[in-house]
């Protein structure tokens, strides 16, 4: 373990540039320990990080201003450094931030790729950045991936020493992938290696999949700068935002030094900042077992979290833990303050006790004391978001059904029309069925159609019509699902907001048009409940910004009369699900649900059988959300809980 300070703690009283930009310590979460061994700040936001990390970079290039000196900067690409050129981009036109003396070298480059393709790290550059500010375009420097096969290894040093001619780099801006590579340096890289060609990992190729309509689009090769090249930087600042990089955050940051997690080289660089959100430092030990790094700050949300894992690291139900087991696993602490693992377990045991309900609506004439919903009104206006049109029946189906049964008045909108996720084969199919049903004189505008899917080049936008037609398809697919729980057309709302309309896995940031298609929803139905979607993993972003749009409304509404009566629960359960202590209301489900809730994903045919976003998990959706209900139910089981065929798990999110 590296045991120099100034590399590791926020106590350090190093003075170096990881300190002098106050806002790092100000901002983010910025705590000593012991397992640590490259420094690291946690933001609650990416998107401030983001801004954070700009306001460095700006900061360096005025400096280097007043010394007329060139800034040379290392740039990267992918998602984790959009924001980050965002404010860059701001900075420059609305506070006059030059980039006069800015020389820029990009990380990586697909090979082979050409300049002007989508996917190009050369076209996101400049969409980005380069096109939005006064940067000289000698002084872009991006990796040409149409140099041939036989030019390719001089052209590599030819870059290496480009870099060299300017000094090196000033700052070298990072993302992380989950292999653990930076650029495209993937495990087995050399600590020595300079700027090469390389062969991609599966897990990177798949990571990148949905942008590419599929992993066989994804060039299986690229130009990288090499671990030596990065780590001669004066500074590097490197960004993980997610759950996903989670794991290997903690790999890069606690583990050894080791090839097989390129990024951990990095324990070594005199002057590298790890900056982060809070998901994707959940996996560090001092987040995620903070009593296992030195004494704890008690609270009621890490008592829980803490009394869950030792259930769970000691294999006992929740009330056979004993004094022995707490003081064997670091909580000597918390037992100190309460007492007992008695009152502990007691305390525990009836907490998760009272999140369990079959009532999701609340139970009418009961003592809603220890519910998690209020038992009035008995009837509810309820109200279903749903990022796509199957996000509602894969990962609350079955307390989307208990709810209609129960006579509460459920509405479900569709946030997005998804039709991006439907394959040109699909597209196909059911353009020549309506063709066949169509009179002569209608017949032109599906020809058309069916003339751009069999003609479609690879990666080519679909037309509006075509978009139309997918839209319409995941549309009958949705009333499909929402008849066979017998809700009513009329409460079936379809909202295609804005942002989503690009015909691209990239999409616009959303703005006042997204919002006021649902805030006028909202205000129409005046809930009691509101159901989002608060699985963030997904490989397109698509729930973030749904769920971004609707904490603005929030907030926008929240004075609103109807509101003081709202509350908003949020699911997970297509990618990912609720940590058990974070569960404020578990909905247990009946086999007879569960295979309700399979019929209902089921009409989602457009999603089966070879997803086009499938992300890591080769699972079908059916599959995902059925293993991953009977594993919360299983987790409750082995805390001393009934066993329960399933459980969906939602959490409250208070505005």
């Amino acid at each position: 373990m590296n045991t120099d300070a100034k590399y590791n703690t926020a106590s350090s009283t190093h003075t170096g540039p990881y300190y002098k930009d106050i806002s790092y310590r100000e901002a983010g979460k910025f705590e000593e320990t012991r397992y640590e061994k490259i420094h690291n700040v946690i933001f609650k936001s990416s998107d401030y990080a983001s801004i954070i990390v700009a306001q460095e970079i700006a900061n360096l290039i005025k400096e280097k201003q007043a010394k007329q000196e060139c800034c040379v900067l290392g740039l990267a690409t992918g998602s984790s450094p959009i924001k980050v050129y965002e404010e860059l981009v701001r900075l420059h036109k609305e506070e006059g931030l030059s980039f006069a003396n800015v020389v820029t070298f990009n990380l990586d480059e697909y090979y082979p790729m050409e300049k002007g393709n989508v996917q190009s790290y050369y076209y996101f550059m400049h969409e980005h950045l380069f096109d939005h500010v006064d940067i000289l375009p000698d002084n872009i420097h991006i990796p040409d991936g149409t140099v041939l096969q036989e030019n390719l290894h001089q052209y590599c040093i030819d870059y290496e020493l480009k870099i060299n001619s300017f000094g090196g780099l000033d700052f070298q801006l990072l993302g992380i992938g989950r292999t653990g590579h930076i650029g495209f340096n993937e495990p087995g890289s050399h600590y020595n290696s300079v700027t090469r060609s390389i062969t991609l990992d599966h897990l990177t190729r798949s990571d990148a999949a949905p942008a590419f309509f599929g992993i066989e689009n994804v060039p299986k090769k690229a130009i990288t700068m090499g671990i030596g090249t990065i780590k001669k930087a004066k500074r590097i600042v490197i960004m993980a935002w997610g759950h996903k990089k989670a794991e290997v955050v903690k790999q890069t940051i606690e583990d050894d030094i080791t090839a097989d997690v390129p990024a951990s080289y990095l324990q070594k660089h005199h002057n590298t900042t790890f900056v982060l959100d809070e998901e994707a430092a959940e996996e560090l030990t001092r987040i995620k077992t903070p009593w296992l790094v030195g004494p704890c700050r008690w609270n009621d949300k890490i008592r829980n979290k803490a009394i869950v894992w030792l259930s769970q690291e000691v294999k006992k139900p929740i009330l056979k833990l004993t004094d022995k087991d707490y003081n064997d696993h670091g909580m000597s602490g918390l037992l100190a303050e309460e007492g007992s693992s008695y009152e502990l377990n007691i305390r525990m045991f009836n907490h998760l006790q009272h999140t369990i309900t079959g009532w999701p609506g609340g139970k009418p004439n009961a003592d809603d004391t220890y519910r998690p919903e209020r038992n009035t009104p008995h009837k509810k206006r309820v109200l279903v978001l749903s990022p796509h049109p199957d996000d509602d029946v894969i990962s609350m189906g079955g307390t989307f059904l208990r709810l209609i049964e129960q006579d509460h008045l459920v509405h479900v909108a569709y946030q997005t029309s998804g039709n991006i996720a439907v394959s040109d084969e699909e597209a196909t199919k059911y353009a020549e069925v309506i063709k066949k049903m169509t009179s002569e004189s209608d017949k032109e505008a599906i020809d058309a159609i069916i003339l751009e899917l069999r003609k479609k080049q690879e990666k080519a936008i679909d037309s509006l019509e075509l978009r139309r037609l997918k839209a319409l398809i995941r549309r009958g697919e949705s009333y499909g699902a929402t008849r066979f729980f017998g809700l009513p057309d009329a409460y079936v709302n379809f909202l295609d907001l804005p942002f989503y309309e690009t015909g691209t896995v990239r999409k616009k940031p959303y703005g006042e048009d997204d919002k006021a298609i649902l805030k006028k929803l909202i205000k129409k139905i005046k809930p009691h409940q509101i159901y989002a979607a608060g699985d963030l993993a997904d490989p397109h972003g698509t729930h973030k910004v749904c769920l971004d749009i609707l904490f603005d409304v929030l907030e926008d509404l929240k004075h609103e009369e109807f509101m003081s009566d709202c509350w908003v629960w949020l699911y997970r359960g297509a990618w990912q699900e609720w940590d058990i202590h974070d569960i404020e209301m578990a909905v247990p489900l009946s086999p007879d649900e569960v295979i309700k809730k399979r019929k209902a994903i089921f009409f989602h045919q457009s999603q089966k059988d070879g997803v086009m976003f499938q992300g890591d998990d080769t699972r079908e959706f059916w599959v995902r959300a059925e293993e991953r209900n009977q594993q919360t139910a299983l987790k409750y089981h082995e805390l001393g809980f009934a066993e329960y065929e399933a459980i969906e798990a939602f959490k409250r999110y208070h505005f």
